[in-house]
């Protein structure tokens, strides 16, 4: 059964930064896509980064372009989303997103202006 577990949410001010992880388990994800996605109270759910298997590339909606970098480490089958310079407007549930297909159930982060 594959599972990612997301780990890293929390209460931050505005100007302050956080570290989301998310740990894959049940499959490796070495030769898959990785990703963030979050979804704000009364929103759909938004695109925020992407770590592709084949060239290793990372794409970032460009509202967080700049302030958050995603990575991986795929002897450990985890990826990261360093967030920095955290605004009121990125509170959200973030996923995490694995080959497309597997999410996480999603770790809450506020940040308070």
């Amino acid at each position: 059964q594959v599972q990612l577990v997301e780990s890293g949410g929390g209460l931050v001010q505005a100007g302050g930064s956080l570290r989301l992880s998310c740990a894959a388990s049940g499959r490796t994800f070495s030769n898959g896509d990785m990703s963030w996605y979050r979804q704000a109270p009364g929103k759909d759910r938004e695109f925020v980064a992407i770590s592709t298997w084949d060239r290793d590339s990372t794409y970032y909606a460009d509202s967080v372009k700049g302030r958050f970098t995603i990575s991986r480490d795929k002897a450990k089958n985890t990826v990261y989303l360093q967030m920095n310079s955290l605004k009121p407007e990125d509170t959200a549930i973030y996923y995490c997103n694995g080959g497309g297909k597997y999410w996480g159930q999603g770790t809450q982060v506020t940040v308070s202006s």
